[in-house]
């Protein structure tokens, strides 16, 4: 096995291309959705540290893009202020917002890949073919990103939003131990075959739903 990015160059190009323009776009709208709510709950953090731009080096930092250079994966960042927010649940919202764009761009890519399939059969390949792997693409990427931050380990956005509705999970957080186990976990998910189990939900989930949108537009 070599270089994922050589090897995905040789096999399947469209796959590549794909590949880094969700990860990148993803992340990007991701964080800015966390941005914007932190903003409307009353924290400016995200503006003042200049954390609202489109610019991705800005919201997954050097080590992450270099790591998505080397093995394929990323992450990114929004600063906030928990102590700004006006709202009791804010914490919570804030949280949410980012998983919930996840879930917004995979279904607008379900919809836009059924609606590809189902009426723009005429054009020609690579053309056709090649859309329908990009959205494809997008919508499973897109689950799986949000199936995986709302998993309630630290620092992952659903331990955020069990901690501000449970006040014994949020004690958890504040234990030293909390570290070992949060580390334990996101471990084994990505080399105890927790991972896998996740693209495979992802991306399984975007073929049947596309299929199924297919199906009802009457392909």
């Amino acid at each position: 096995m070599g270089w994922w990015v050589a090897d995905l160059y040789h096999s399947n190009p469209a796959m590549l291309i794909s590949w880094v323009i969700w990860v990148i776009g993803s992340i990007t709208l991701h964080e800015l959705a966390h941005g914007i709510a932190a903003i409307r709950c009353g924290d400016r953090t995200p503006i003042e540290t200049g954390h609202m731009t489109w610019n991705p080096l800005v919201h997954m930092g050097q080590t992450s893009l270099i790591i998505f250079a080397v093995v394929g994966i990323a992450w990114g960042m929004m600063p906030v202020n928990p102590s700004r927010f006006r709202g009791k649940y804010d914490d919570a919202i804030v949280s949410l917002a980012g998983p919930a764009m996840n879930i917004a761009l995979a279904i607008i890519a379900i919809v836009a890949g059924a609606l590809w399939i189902r009426f723009a059969g005429g054009v020609s390949q690579p053309m056709h073919g090649n859309l329908i792997e990009f959205f494809y693409v997008g919508a499973g990427l897109n689950i799986v990103l949000a199936a995986f931050n709302l998993l309630p380990i630290p620092p992952l956005d659903g331990s955020h939003i069990l901690a501000n509705f449970s006040w014994r999970y949020r004690e958890f957080l504040l234990k030293p131990e909390s570290q070992v186990i949060a580390l334990v976990a996101i471990v084994f998910i990505f080399i105890g075959g927790g991972g896998d189990l996740i693209f495979g939900f992802g991306f399984s989930t975007a073929d049947q739903a596309i299929a199924a949108l297919v199906g009802v537009l009457g392909g």
